[in-house]
């Protein structure tokens, strides 16, 4: 295990001569402190501090010094980012570990250097700190990075490495940070298939709440982001801390308060036995963990946006429109069929065609081929040239759909390398979704993938992969021996996408696992967007693409627009219900356009038009939720970052206690700035009893209301009646001089 590369440094700066570092960024203040040849304790992360001078900067240190109480030890308890037991702090170790026999269970480390850069001396506009320690009795080295970015988001990474001459076994390795009493609410996320990403609250009291995964994956119940606030935050108001591990692996996730009046948010990978075993020399390299505050979910969330969105690598063309085949044709592929159905996507405004499961080897249904990547002769007997020609040919790129991580054991590859399967004590694991584990840690099977990949893309003009990965890893271990292989795994995946995307650079590649099952900072260091969910029914997508979004923004999020009646829950929207939840992401298409009348292709041609004139505000602006005291309804919303115009989507998630509704307020306009706000076309049909009726909104008009932004923020505006499971869509532009 070997650490990745350090991120790139900034102009150097040094620590004040007391050991304490103040660096401070966008409103958020992060204080150090590193004296006293300990591991670094964090005394303040939160509200921007404001500069701090040497001499207030010790009297800091000196009013949060916590009285000593003894019991564990007869000095103050104080936690560093790695809690450790020889401080006195007898809560969850920050490392957990030992040599045969049980020795070196507990370390000491000391402070060998302390490097900081930062972009002033005062550390204003964030910067990095680099503390290398070490146990000499233990024999460990320790290198620790704690960066707060320019947008006011705070990144953790530990390196540990054996310098000994005997193996160290280690278990665990968790990073922490302190909230205050404050925080006295915590708020995680569960799921399944077909429902990923929904919200639990709990309280945060006293002892350890901690969330497991060990699917081998991100995992449809991910903790996504755990949040630390004050009672009853929302999404525009209540302090909050919150944090996510960058891993697409197993991994662990915790709250811990204790007597000490200590509370923590910590996390790290779950690794499996064995998988820490650190020989003579060897080094292991955390995930890298993300936190983030503000006042209220959409800063806690913008900060994270706008630190992806600064990446050199993040998606910086228009997203284009896509039309996928999967629920239009299933394993069904037929060239005319296809080709028609690409007519119908040119004719709608699409811009990406996507080929999915079933061009391969003999796959017609789920159960075979699946790793056998050669272009199947007997469906596509002239390849896949004539398909790709069409596509091209009509302005579209083309993409398709491939799982290069899993195989059917009724496949070639299995046939010919079973002992490339992921195994252990000499039995396969059971099937699931009829496939298994491709074990990519053997170099050959890695070679083998990334040879097909690579001749796939090198072979066909192909701009886009859906990169799919479709069962959890059960019993993951690496033949022949067995042993256990998650960690090494991801890495190899890691490895895998990292080695295509440099061979073809112009390539583009979704994540998909079963859905949303791999949705994490990690692999979209490597991913141009996630698939949100295998569930495209438009009201069970409001809150899984909400809760998305409370991680990553909105332009690396597979929004899709499906059939009337829904594959996975036999529901039925119409179309400007699907359509305009569709709209706030990756817009596509997921329906079997040759089937649709001319009327719906038309109207869903008005929806890809107003995606395309308005991707530029959704993949760039800021995202905004209001807090509605009513559950029947939801607004949300993005904003410009200039303030000039915003889109608004009012959805009726059901039938309101409140006939006609009361207002609506439109959060993050600009408050000194005058809006006209109308109804938006398409979605500006008020599908409720009293339109049908003959009785409008009075503002609901093309011309609609100018207010200033205060006013809308605070007072807000009549919200139309709904049917329960529709939407309608309003635009803020700012009022221009002389404008009324």
């Amino acid at each position: 295990m070997t650490p990745s590369p350090s991120p790139r440094p900034l102009p150097p700066a040094a620590p004040s001569a007391d050991g304490i570092v103040v660096l401070r960024a966008d409103g958020v203040g992060l204080v150090l402190d590193t004296g006293g040849g300990t591991l670094p304790r964090v005394l303040h992360w939160g509200a921007d501090p404001g500069p701090l001078d040497p001499a207030d900067a010790v009297a800091l240190r000196l009013a949060l010094r916590p009285q000593a109480i003894g019991f564990s030890t007869d000095e103050a308890v104080e936690v560093s980012v790695l809690p450790e037991q020889s401080a006195g702090w007898l809560g969850t170790p920050g490392l957990i570990g030992h040599r045969a026999g049980g020795t070196d269970f507990s370390t000491a480390f000391r402070t060998r250097s302390i490097d900081v850069e930062s972009g002033t001396a005062e550390g204003e506009g964030g910067g990095t700190v680099t503390v290398r320690a070490g146990d000499p009795v233990a024999e460990l080295d320790l290198e620790l990075t704690v960066e707060l970015t320019p947008q006011g988001v705070v990144r953790q990474r530990a390196v540990l490495t054996n310098t000994a001459r005997s193996p160290f076994t280690l278990e665990a390795l968790h990073l922490v940070l302190p909230v205050p009493a404050e925080a006295v609410e915590l708020l995680d996320f569960t799921g399944h298939h077909l429902r990923e990403r929904g919200p639990q609250r709990t309280a945060f009291t006293h002892g350890l709440r901690t969330r497991e995964n060990r699917t081998g994956r991100t995992g449809y119940d991910s903790v996504h982001l755990l949040a630390a606030g004050t009672a009853g935050f929302g999404n525009r108001s209540g302090e909050i801390h919150a944090i996510h591990t960058a891993w697409s692996g197993n991994h662990r996730t915790f709250a811990e308060r204790t007597f000490h009046s200590i509370s923590l948010l910590g996390s790290g990978e779950l690794l499996l036995s064995g998988e820490g075993i650190l020989e003579p020399g060897g080094s292991y390299t955390t995930p890298w963990r993300f936190a983030s505050y503000g006042i209220g979910l959409d800063e806690v969330s913008d900060r994270l946006h706008r630190w992806m969105r600064a990446r050199p690598h993040h998606p910086s063309r228009p997203r284009p429109v896509v039309v996928n085949t999967w629920e239009a044709v299933y394993f069904d592929h037929d060239l005319d069929r296809l080709t028609a159905l690409a007519d119908a996507a040119a004719g709608i405004g699409a811009e990406r065609f996507v080929l999915d499961d079933g061009w391969f080897g003999g796959r017609r249904d789920d159960r075979r081929a699946l790793g056998d990547w050669y272009v199947s002769e007997e469906v596509w007997p002239d390849g896949l040239g004539p398909l790709i020609d069409h596509v091209t040919g009509l302005g579209m790129e083309f993409g398709l759909w491939v799982e290069p991580e899993m195989v059917n054991e009724d496949s070639d590859l299995a046939r010919a390398h079973p002992d490339w399967i992921m195994s252990t004590a000499g039995r396969l694991p059971g099937p699931a979704r009829h496939q298994q584990v491709l074990d990519l840690t053997r170099p050959e099977a890695f070679d083998h993938i990334l040879g097909r990949l690579d001749a796939l893309l090198t072979d066909h003009p192909i701009a886009y992969l859906k990169w799919d990965h479709n069962r959890d890893l059960v019993e993951a271990g690496r033949p022949p021996t067995g042993r256990a292989g998650t960690h090494a795994q991801t890495l190899a995946v890691y490895r895998l996408m990292d080695e295509v995307r440099r061979r073809h650079p112009d390539l583009e590649i979704e994540s998909c696992s079963s859905g949303g099952g791999r949705v994490d900072l990690g692999i979209l260091e490597r991913a141009d967007r996630v698939w949100t969910s295998d569930c495209i029914d438009a009201l069970e997508r409001q809150g899984i693409q909400r809760w998305t979004n409370a991680l990553i923004p909105l332009e690396l999020m597979g929004t899709h627009v499906g059939a009337e009646l829904c594959h996975t829950t036999d529901r039925r929207h119409p179309l400007d219900f699907r359509a305009g939840t569709a709209l706030f992401g990756h817009f596509g298409v997921e329906w079997d356009l040759t089937a649709a009348s001319p009327a719906e292709r038309e109207r869903l041609a008005e929806w890809v038009a107003l995606f395309k004139e308005n991707r530029d505000l959704l993949h760039t602006g800021t995202a905004v939720h209001a807090d509605l005291p009513d559950p029947a309804f939801r607004l949300h919303g993005v904003v410009a970052r200039d303030g000039s115009r915003a889109l608004y989507s009012l959805v009726a998630l059901a039938s309101s206690e409140q006939y006609p509704p009361g207002p609506v307020r439109l959060p993050g306009l600009d408050p000194a700035v005058r809006y006209r706000v109308r109804p938006q076309p398409p979605g500006d049909v008020p599908d409720g009893n009293a339109a049908r009726w003959g009785k409008p909104l009075p503002w609901w008009t093309p011309e609609g209301v100018v207010l200033s932004g205060r006013t809308l923020e605070r007072v807000g505006v009549r919200a139309p009646v709904l049917f329960p499971e529709r939407l309608v869509l309003l635009r803020a532009d700012r009022v221009g001089d002389g404008e009324s």
